[in-house]
């Protein structure tokens, strides 16, 4: 056999061995794309549990997530809205197509989303009382990602219960510390408005809690300026006006 018999051979396998693990793992993708898919919105419903303060690991997250409902916000008039499906709407890819979303001017646009889409997931805790809790969906810009998580607030809309993140590419040890639980700890009861507008933010280093501005401050990340500085702004815009205000405001007065 000639030498270029041989290297054909060689190629010849090589293109085969080639289609073959192709084949292979094609055919596992997408059998297990469902999987996944359930995976990923376990680990969402789950992220809205902690938030809230509601997770307990030793129930399901299913049981868990049965007090929760789920419903659209229509973003531009601040009231429920039934033009979308909360089953199948996708709010991220709303907020990139033109035909679902607002481009946002430069002033307005604090968190660097450039658009915000017309409509919105909200989740709420009901009880035979009312409304007890309100979990709100954020993202914004940090130091080297979007930073995508949920906020939750008493039936007061004002006061926080818990806030966290579920994706962002934030530096570990600095901007990463967003995922520390002390530093989650210290969300829960702090208050979002003072004089009809959004003053919760990250303080410059550790809040004196001797301050009169110590209800509205929750301690910066040390080290990570520029992530403390997005989670502020994130938080900033959609709880103020271009945000979920106006639908807090609609919900508070019974309008929503």
């Amino acid at each position: 056999m000639s030498n270029k018999e041989g290297i054909g051979k060689v190629i010849g396998v090589a293109f085969a061995l080639c289609v073959v693990c192709s084949v292979v793992v094609s055919t596992a993708a997408v059998q297990l794309k469902p999987a996944q898919q359930v995976n990923k919105t376990q680990d969402l419903k789950r992220n809205i549990l902690q938030a809230a303060g509601l997770y307990d690991p030793s129930q399901t997250v299913e049981a868990q997530f049965a007090s929760i409902s789920t419903r659209v916000v229509d973003m531009r008039t601040g009231q429920f809205t039934d033009a979308v499906s909360p089953e199948s709407f996708d709010q991220r890819k709303s907020a990139k197509d033109p035909n679902l979303s607002a481009e946002l001017s430069d002033d307005a646009d604090i968190a660097k989303l450039s658009r915000r889409e017309h409509y919105s997931l909200v989740y709420l805790v009901e009880s035979e009382q009312g409304i007890d809790k309100i979990i709100l969906p954020v993202r914004g810009y940090g130091l080297w990602s979007t930073l995508y998580g949920f906020v939750a607030l008493e039936s007061d809309a004002n006061t926080v219960v818990g806030l966290g993140f579920y994706e962002h590419g934030e530096t570990p040890g600095l901007g990463g510390e967003v995922d520390n639980p002390r530093w989650k700890a210290m969300w829960p009861g702090k208050q979002v408005y003072r004089d009809g507008s959004v003053d919760l933010a990250l303080a410059k280093g550790a809040v004196d809690p001797a301050s009169k501005d110590a209800d509205w401050r929750v301690d910066g990340l040390s080290g990570a300026t520029l992530t403390s500085r997005g989670v502020t702004n994130l938080v900033q815009f959609w709880l103020g006006e271009e945000g979920f205000q106006p639908f807090l405001a609609n919900l508070k007065a019974g309008e929503a």
